[in-house]
């Protein structure tokens, strides 16, 4: 997840929902968030910490801590190999990632606990013309933002990170403060990521608990969105496009850029084949325990 959102074009939410993590990240982050916000409020009144507490025991701390750390080495890594790696082979890069999303694409469709039906293909459709549109605007130049500027664009860049589909170094790119940001990372800009940081818990921490209410009520409706979002996600990883983001037919270095694109495919099929004999092992497991 920390490599995918250094990458223009590519989610961490969409790493999160193939590796069958999504669910239950959002259900951890939501259970925080409202922990720390009963703690803020219960403590100054003299009520206690029982109600937070309750909420922090609902915590998957193992999984939030394992992937909170994996995010952060990549974060750094991923700033300084992968993506000048993607801006010395843009079009090769992001046919790989085209391959893995459009593959990844099986993974909301398959997982929404019900059938399709055709209001749910429209509403689809709607979501990856929406995605489509996002990934659209072309790269700003924003060089010596505010406090403020950060904050919000920290806000709007963490919200596309749990959302699967919709990339937050996109977002901070079409808002002209991708290349500041890494630059801050790599410099070790404290103030910079401090403010960052600021906003980005702010924004998750309201977005978080909206969309843990629309899995624990609506999580069909959601993974139907959430496949559109892939969907139209596409248009960012297209790898014949210009600066200015307009698409272009395929030309030069054909084979290799298609070549790239099958071994996406073949990445997360794999992946999506090892999770199913996993699950299916366990389930076998199970089957065996309640019969002995």
């Amino acid at each position: 997840m920390g490599t995918a959102e250094v990458i223009p074009g590519v989610s961490g939410g969409t790493v999160a929902l193939i590796t069958g993590l999504y669910d239950r990240l959002i259900a951890s982050a939501g259970h925080t968030v409202s922990g720390l916000r009963l703690a803020a409020t219960d403590i100054p009144r003299g009520k206690g910490t029982e109600r937070a507490a309750g909420e922090l025991r609902k915590v998957d701390w193992g999984m939030i801590v394992g992937v909170l750390a994996g995010m952060a080495v990549m974060l750094i890594v991923a700033a300084k190999i992968v993506a000048p790696l993607v801006e010395e082979y843009p079009q090769r890069s992001f046919a790989l990632f085209f391959g893995l999303v459009l593959a990844s694409i099986w993974v909301p469709y398959t997982h929404t606990g019900q059938r399709w039906m055709p209001v749910h293909y429209v509403i689809a459709l709607a979501a990856a013309a929406l995605a489509f549109f996002l990934t659209g605007f072309p790269e700003g130049n924003l060089s010596d933002p505010s406090p403020i500027v950060i904050m919000i664009a920290a806000a709007i860049a963490i919200n596309a990170l749990v959302l699967p589909g919709v990339s937050g170094s996109f977002m901070l790119l079409a808002m002209g403060l991708y290349a500041t940001t890494l630059d801050a990372v790599n410099e070790r800009d404290l103030g910079y990521i401090a403010f960052f940081a600021l906003g980005a818990f702010l924004g998750l921490s309201v977005f978080v608990k909206l969309l843990q209410w629309l899995l624990e009520h609506y999580h069909h409706l959601t993974m139907v969105v959430m496949t559109g979002l892939l969907l139209g996600s596409l248009r960012a990883l297209w790898p014949w496009q210009t600066d200015d983001r307009e698409l272009l037919a395929p030309s030069g270095d054909i084979g290799i850029t298609v070549a790239m694109m099958v071994l996406g495919l073949v990445v997360v099929v794999g992946i999506l084949i090892a999770a199913h004999r996993r699950t299916t092992k366990q389930l076998d497991n199970l089957t065996n325990e309640q019969l002995t």
